[in-house]
This record gives structure tokens, C-alpha cells and sequence, in this order.
């Protein structure tokens, strides 16, 4: 049975409130823009945030903001919240009547949401406020996995006790929220592998030494890891996304490129499969007489809620929706969220929460068609706003 948002989440919002939330969604969903060019965006959301009073804000990490809200009492703990607020290189195809206004660029995992339930969330305890101070951090660039490091690095989350963020899910009803200890998302090792060798007319490939083929082996070796390598019990992916070789069906190349990602739930898994896709690709790149490099992009750790973190926002989910709210993840998840940056800081939960209206089709993230339902805006922004409570409390 679908889950129904309690009457008691939308009587948390004034009408101006509810209002207001909703037209900002439409119009961050209406203009995207990509990770670090989210000028617009940032600007936008300094304007709400001070069109609720909440005048204690600050540019960060280039294109992100921090606003302070103040707690009741200075001995309290510094509670933090996320939203994070980049679009993704995509051509919408959701028919939306605020559908995105910018060709290729679309909010396709829900940062629209997101950016808009932390302003809800500023607004709550902006009026009712926590016992300690709460930072709401409207973080750049989680699509390429960089913003929460510069966040960090700005020095914003100094004196933080404990932080919060969520994503929208359509594998849930508005109305559920998933908060629970332990790994919640996974690594991201992006790797691109050089392969050199010596080019020839393809009629005669005894005068090459073959990156062509030296590739096809290396992709082969290293779906071994996972089957071969890594403990059954531990979640682990490594994935080939990308091939290039070649200019012509009769000239064998001086050279071939792959690309693809690993990804892990814990650290022991990770440094294993990270450290053989070195480990092979140098072993087979030397069979077949080919120089390797092998170079690492994007990277973050698994996102791994703590127990307290876990905890208190599961109590705030409760207080909010109902004990019936709480729910369990059920999948084990191999996407990646720059949120992990934060929690291997301080701990917190990074939670699910229900976008799915009554009847709903599962559009998965990252789609041209992923829409959130519009009421999760006003369950996030409830639950987070809570779990700053809750937690200040603790």
C-alpha cells in the first residue's frame, strides 16, 4: 500500500511557505546548470533564503552557500545540513510544464529537490529553531564528485558535530524514508588505462605489437577480480565503460584507451579491486609487449552512516511521519555520493527518502524521464529540519 503523506508535514508550512518551496523547485528543475557552473542556481537560493529571514549567509567552495540559522542555546552541538544542487548533462524528456529550459542539461537525480528541501529546512528552524546553531550547506558539483571536499575545505563544517543530507528515491512512496547504520552507498574509483605498442598494416601483425588485442585481454582480467578475487560476501563492481582504438579496419594502432569505475562498499574491498586493476592491467599489458598506464579520476569513499547518526534520524522520521515511515533500504546500493566525504568527518546519515507518487512507475535516477514527486520537498525538508533537532539535543 502506497504511503500518504500525514496532513501534519504539510501543517508544518505557512501557505506563503508551501508556495514559495514549490516555485522555487519548478524554477531550479526550469534552469539547470552543471556541476561548478551553478551560478544562477546559487543566487537563486541566497534570494529565498533571505526572503525567509535568514540573512546569516555565505558564499563557499565557488559556487556553493552556508547559512547559519541560530540555536537556542550556545553550549548546544553544531548540527549541519545538505543539499546538494548540480544538474547532469542530459536532454529532459519529462513533458513537465517546468521542464528544463537549458538543451542537454537536466535535473535528472533530484538536486532541484534537494536545494529546495534545505531552504524548507532553513525555514523551519529558522521559526522554530534547534537547541544548537544548524549550517545548511548547499553543495556544487556532487555529480563529479568534487563539491563536498572543497566544502569542507572552505573550512564551513568547522566545529560540526554531526551532519544530514538525503536523496530522493522512486523506488519508495513519497511518505517513506530509509535511515539506517552502515553502508549506504559506494565507492567511486574512475580509472583510465593507456595501452602502447607498436602500430603495422593489419594484414601483417607480426610487425606490431598489438594494443588492440593486449585491450580485449585486459577487459577480460579484470572481471576476474570481482569473481575470482573479492570475498563473495562483499558488494564489489568493475566495470568497462569505454573503448577506443583504431582509425581503420586495416591499420593496427599504436595505441588503445579504456575507461570504467570500481566500486566497493567497505575499504578493504576497495583497496583490493583497486589494487588489481593495476596489478593486472601491468602483468597482461607486459604479455603482450604493451607499455600501460593506468590513471585514477573521480574519487570517493563508500557513504557509511554512523550508528548515531543512523539513530537520530531514524527518531526524526518517526516524529515526523510515524514509526510506519521507517523503512529498509533493501538493495544494496554500487551508486556513489560525494556525502562520504563528510561522514569519514563527523558523524550523520545520509537517508532516502520516498519520491514515488500513489501509482507511480519506478523512473530511475539519472533518466531523461526522472521526475520527484513534488511532495517529498516538504517530507525532506520536515525530517532533516527534526534530525538537526533531535541531534542538538543529544
Amino acid at each position: 500500500m502506497s504511503a500518504v503523506v500525514p496532513a501534519a508535514v504539510r501543517a508544518l508550512f505557512t501557505d506563503h511557505e508551501t508556495t514559495a518551496l514549490i516555485a522555487l523547485r519548478r524554477d531550479l528543475h526550469a534552469n539547470p546548470e552543471l556541476s561548478w557552473q551553478e551560478v544562477r542556481t546559487q543566487a537563486r537560493l541566497e534570494e529565498a533564503l533571505r526572503a525567509f529571514g535568514i540573512d546569516d549567509i555565505q558564499r563557499i567552495a565557488g559556487t556553493g552557500l552556508v547559512a547559519r540559522i541560530p540555536g537556542t542555546s550556545p553550549e548546544a552541538p553544531v548540527i549541519a545540513l545538505r543539499g546538494d544542487i548540480d544538474a547532469l548533462p542530459i536532454q529532459e524528456a519529462t513533458n513537465l510544464p517546468y521542464a528544463s529550459r537549458t538543451a542537454g542539461v537536466m535535473h535528472a537525480c533530484g538536486h532541484d529537490v534537494h536545494a529546495a528541501w534545505a531552504v524548507g529546512a532553513a525555514a523551519l528552524l529558522h521559526r522554530t529553531p534547534a537547541r544548537g546553531e544548524v549550517r545548511i550547506v548547499f553543495q556544487p558539483a556532487e555529480e563529479v564528485g568534487q563539491g563536498a571536499a572543497r566544502v569542507l575545505e572552505s573550512g564551513a563544517l568547522e566545529g560540526v558535530s554531526a551532519i544530514f543530507g538525503g536523496h530522493v528515491d522512486r523506488r519508495f512512496d513519497v511518505g517513506q524514508v530509509v535511515a539506517q547504520a552502515g553502508p549506504l552507498a559506494a565507492s567511486t574509483d574512475t580509472f583510465a588505462i593507456t595501452l602502447t605498442g607498436t602500430g603495422a598494416h593489419g594484414a601483417r601483425p607480426h610487425e606490431s605489437a598489438d594494443p588492440v588485442v593486449g585491450l580485449a585481454a585486459v577487459v577480460s582480467a579484470l572481471q576476474t577480480i570481482v569473481s575470482r578475487r573479492l570475498d563473495p560476501a562483499q558488494p564489489g563492481v568493475v566495470t568497462v565503460g569505454m573503448v577506443q582504438a583504431g582509425t581503420a579496419a586495416n591499420i593496427i594502432p599504436e595505441s588503445a584507451v579504456l575507461g570504467g569505475t570500481v566500486r566497493a562498499t567497505t575499504s578493504a574491498a576497495r583497496d583490493l579491486m583497486v589494487g588489481d586493476v593495476e596489478r593486472l592491467t601491468l602483468s597482461v599489458a607486459a604479455a603482450y609487449r604493451l607499455e600501460a598506464i593506468v590513471e585514477w579520476g573521480e574519487r570517493t569513499p563508500p557513504v557509511i552512516n554512523s550508528a548515531d547518526g543512523a539513530a537520530w534520524a531514524a527518531s526524526a522520521a518517526a516524529r515526523v511521519l510515524g514509526e510506519q515511515a521507517i523503512v529498509p533500504f533493501g538493495v544494496t546500493n554500487m551508486g556513489g555520493e560525494d556525502f562520504a566525504f563528510y561522514l569519514e568527518q563527523m558523524p550523520g546519515c545520509f537517508l532516502r527518502v520516498g519520491a514515488r507518487e500513489p501509482g507511480g512507475a519506478r523512473i530511475a535516477a539519472h533518466s531523461p524521464r526522472f521526475q520527484a514527486a513534488e511532495e517529498a520537498l516538504f517530507v525532506g525538508a520536515a525530517v532533516l529540519a527534526e534530525c538537526a533537532r533531535v541531534a542538538s539535543d543529544s
